[in-house]
């Protein structure tokens, strides 16, 4: 990749720059604003006369001084590039000089101490001072290292106080913003002690190691045999000792608490070794090697796997025309992957899974349980293994749990955690955040729960512990098995009987996996109950390919002429096969073969071949079962002969988008005659043309017109795709295999 300089700018922002110290981080940040253009002039100060001699020849300064005072004459900004243990000699200095209206700011890597200094120096905080520290380094050292890119998409930190001049602050947000650098504000002792943590300590750690292992008498003898995994950890013992030692000294007290911590947590390793538990170990190594990952992905506003750089803007190309044909298994069952980590964590005894979905949504329910403490292994090409706890076992998590875009993670922890004896916090993604909690957190108020919500009833939820929760008989006003679910697990640990009646029968994958966990469960009727005093015990789990994955190519064998596609490993329980029942109403031609049952769940393989599709009116008795497969049933009924009308879906509304509209929306794009109503939609079927569709964000609605394009007359680009992982990590990939032509489009 080559990194273009931006153009010089006709007028510098700056007149004149003065950068004192250049070091690495002092020359770096000299020469990469020398090159941008923004400053008139850029002046180096450094007591070392070859230091300055190379600073100039090297292109980092226009000019270079020994003389503080001189080379301050007339500064715009003045950057403090000097050791931390130097700075207040130099603040001294300055503060006996006329600097006019110059910006002060600086590189320390502890705030505290700067800020100490600087009020020292000058009676109180200079307006005009801001604090700074840019998360950036390497091995080499010296003004011959200087590198204008040495900041690009590296983190830089800055500290402003209460009394810091706004226009000082964006000068200075401007100046590293120029450079590339990932700009943030943060209070100072927030710095200090983040910093050491994620810096000061692991520096300590490898310096303390290296010298350690140097003074055994086989020092030569564990160096040469030393693999790439130890020069790894130990590369930051290579950097400047003189530099750490005054980081060390500055942000002592910092440091020492973290340290504190952390010798806390070793003597607990040492321990655990020590007895050979272990579990301990197994929980200590597991959680360490997702954790890493898990909170890059965080901070990156992704939840959990890998997308496009470009995330929020990848966008699909789908072509026209096409045929299906072959035979494929879609990944493992989201509803039931999530069930099987919830109960699997809470059983008694180790409980394996094989065909878990390693989408995102399903990953954060995974790692949820493990922020509660919960040892699990994997996955690895769909094999988890989950060590329970109990029904009693769960630790308060370290902090909010995040569960990135996954209702349904969501609304069954709430029921859980509801009884739980600790406090916890449950967050997600922008698109989560927008979801509607109600629905759970009123009836678990009811039980005895005390849950709090964001305004109108959104996340974050904080949910309190320590609740004895009471039973409770509820009728759903609408059908959701999330609701149900959610209820039903928090009766685990009520008192008395907790059921729950639904208007119309939803997927029962809860009632399902709880009996197959050994904890019994009543149905009569459209009515599920459950006592409290039973046990899970860990079981084997086989999770069947998911029918609302397979959905998509449902539709895309039925309506791409020629098309014969199979299936494999489909579950087919009766509460999520409405999408197959109203597919066969519209005249889909689908069969079921080798039809069997794994771990409690019916499962079978599904042949598909094209066949004329009609509109039909949908019974509102399938809605409910068929209720996240409806994007992809609109392009049928899109393509099919005559008008389909959808009523009592008004649950579409209130999904990752409202799912009525944007279908509607899109449709409409590509010439689609229909019109949305308040609890469905209208649509004529007829010819498909091409364009741009929006998915706003929405996993379900790319898909769908990803499916549309089979019928389309010219390309459908399809914006807003990146959630696609969220449920269905290969899609494109077994799209491309079947014989439908999508893509990701190239990032201009």
């Amino acid at each position: 990749m080559v990194d273009v300089t931006a153009l010089q700018p006709a007028v510098p922002m700056i007149g004149r720059l003065v950068v004192v110290g250049l070091g690495l981080i002092g020359g770096s940040f000299a020469k990469g604003l020398r090159e941008s253009g923004l400053c008139g002039e850029v002046v180096g100060v450094d007591l070392d006369p070859q230091s300055r001699k190379l600073a100039v020849e090297l292109g980092v300064v226009d000019r270079c001084e020994a003389d503080l005072a001189l080379a301050c004459q007339g500064a715009d900004v003045i950057q403090l590039a000097v050791p931390i243990l130097a700075m207040e000699k130099l603040l001294a200095l300055l503060a006996d000089m006329d600097l006019g209206q110059a910006i002060l700011t600086d590189v320390g890597s502890a705030k505290g101490n700067v800020v100490r200094a600087a009020k020292l120096a000058f009676g109180g905080m200079p307006a005009r001072f801001v604090p700074g520290h840019p998360i950036a380094g390497s091995e080499q050292s010296g003004v011959e290292a200087s590198n204008a890119q040495l900041f690009r998409r590296h983190k830089v930190i800055l500290t402003p106080l209460e009394q810091t001049d706004p226009a000082a602050l964006a000068v200075v947000d401007r100046l590293w913003r120029e450079l590339g650098a990932d700009v943030e504000h943060m209070q100072v002792e927030r710095h200090d002690e983040v910093l050491a943590a994620t810096s000061h300590l692991p520096h300590l750690l490898a310096f303390g190691l290296v010298d350690s292992l140097a003074k055994r008498n086989e020092n030569l003898e564990i160096f040469r045999y030393a693999a790439g995994g130890f020069r790894d950890f130990t590369r930051i013992a290579g950097s400047d000792p003189v530099m750490w030692h005054d980081i060390f000294l500055a942000n002592r007290e910092a440091v020492l608490r973290t340290l504190d911590t952390f010798r806390s947590d070793l003597d607990a390793l040492r321990d655990a070794v020590d007895a050979g538990d272990g579990h301990q170990l197994l929980g200590v190594f597991t959680r360490a090697r997702v954790a890493r990952e898990h909170f890059s992905k965080i901070l990156a506003r992704r939840a959990y796997m890998e997308t496009a750089v470009n995330a929020d803007e990848q966008t699909f190309l789908a072509k026209p025309g096409g045929r299906l044909s072959g035979q494929i298994r879609v990944p493992g069952d989201k509803s039931i992957s999530h069930r099987s980590i919830m109960l699997g964590s809470l059983a008694d005894g180790v409980t394996e899974v094989e065909g878990f979905l390693e989408g995102e949504d399903a990953l954060a329910t995974l790692q949820a349980f493990r922020d509660m403490g919960v040892v699990i292994e994997g996955p690895h090409h769909g094999r988890v293994t989950i060590h329970g706890v109990g029904l009693h076992g769960l630790q308060p998590a370290p902090g909010p749990i995040y569960l990135g875009n996954s209702g349904t993670s969501m609304r069954l922890l709430s029921g859980l955690l509801a009884a739980q004896r600790f406090d916890s916090v449950l967050t997600g993604d922008a698109s989560l955040s927008k979801r509607p909690m109600n629905r759970v957190a009123k009836p678990l108020r009811e039980m005895g729960a005390v849950i709090e919500t964001g305004p109108d009833g959104r996340p974050p939820l904080t949910i309190r512990g320590g609740q004895a929760l009471k039973g409770l008989d509820y009728s759903m006003p609408m059908a959701s098995a999330q609701v149900k679910s959610c209820l039903l697990l928090a009766g685990l640990y009520a008192e008395g009987k907790t059921s729950v009646t639904e208007p119309a029968p939803t997927r029962d994958h809860t009632e399902r996996m709880l009996r197959g966990f050994g904890y019994p469960v009543a149905v009569a009727g459209a009515t599920a109950s459950v006592e409290p005093g039973h046990a899970l015990t860990a079981t084997h789990i086989e999770v069947p390919g998911d029918i609302s994955s397979s959905a998509f190519f449902l539709v895309a064998a039925s309506i791409a002429e020629g098309s014969e596609l199979l299936l494999e490993h489909v579950g087919v329980n009766p509460t999520r096969t409405g999408v197959i029942d109203i597919l066969r109403l519209m005249g889909a031609d689908i069969t079921l073969e080798n039809p069997r049952e794994v771990g409690g769940e019916p499962v079978a393989d599904l042949r598909v071949r094209a066949a004329e599709l009609k509109g039909i009116e949908i019974p509102e008795a399938l809605v409910p079962l068929a209720i996240d497969e409806f994007p992809v049933l609109f392009v049928a009924a899109a393509c099919a002969k005559g008008r389909t009308v959808l009523r009592g879906a008004e649950e579409l509304r209130v999904k990752e988008s409202d799912r009525i509209q944007v279908m509607a929306d899109g449709l409409l794009a590509l010439g689609v005659k229909c019109e949305p109503t308040p609890d469905g939609i209208i649509i004529d079927g007829g010819p498909m043309g091409g364009g741009e569709v929006q998915s706003h964000g929405d996993h379900r609605i790319a898909m769908a017109f990803s499916v549309a394009s089979l019928r389309a007359a010219a390309p459908i680009r399809i914006r807003d795709c990146a959630n696609v992982a969220t449920s269905f990590p290969n899609f494109l990939t077994l799209c491309a295999h079947v014989g439908i032509r999508v893509a990701q489009e190239a990032q201009l």
